[in-house]
């Protein structure tokens, strides 16, 4: 059995892997989305932290986040965002009185440097592509690639092929 252990670090940028309960494709309607948006802003209002990237698979989410200085609780954050979510959705209860909407848990990965930062940005902007849901990362609506165009870090068509930066990267 491995010995896991988080990294926290102060005003630290993570990459994210959240993953529904077996794997359920529930983010899929406007509805959980919205419901998932909201969440976001929820804890957001309360505990702020940055956003860098984001995309919305129907059954997982990857993202970016920059925490500011001082500041390096990250759990709180996802434990507040999929309750919120959770207490907002209507789903039975199991006998440990969880919705079994998430799963427990989530991955997280310390970004050591740019060039890290910049492989898992690669990935959650080439993810909907590696899932076969469009070819090309501009077509996905649940997605910051158009974003990330906007502010130059991409250029347009990028993500056709492969990505060489993400290649052999396994986050799911």
């Amino acid at each position: 059995m491995s010995d896991y252990r988080r990294v926290y670090q102060q005003g630290g940028s993570y990459f994210f892997t959240v993953v529904t309960y077996d794997r359920t494709p529930i983010l899929t309607t406007s509805e959980n989305l919205s419901r998932l948006f909201q969440s976001f802003e929820h804890v957001m209002n309360k505990h702020s932290f940055t956003i860098e990237a984001m995309v919305i698979m129907p059954d997982h989410l990857h993202c970016i986040w920059q925490l500011f200085p001082g500041d390096f609780d990250f759990s709180t954050r996802w434990r507040l965002i999929k309750r919120y979510f959770s207490i907002t959705k209507d789903n039975p209860v199991n006998e440990r009185g969880e919705k079994n909407i998430w799963q427990r848990r989530f991955w997280e990965h310390f970004l050591r440097d740019e060039e890290d930062w910049r492989r898992h940005m690669d990935y959650i902007h080439y993810n909907p592509v590696k899932h076969g849901y469009v070819q090309n990362p501009a077509d996905w609506p649940h997605s910051s690639f158009q974003k990330a165009v906007k502010e130059g870090l991409y250029p347009i068509g990028w993500g056709m092929n492969e990505p060489p930066s993400v290649s052999g990267m396994n986050k799911e």
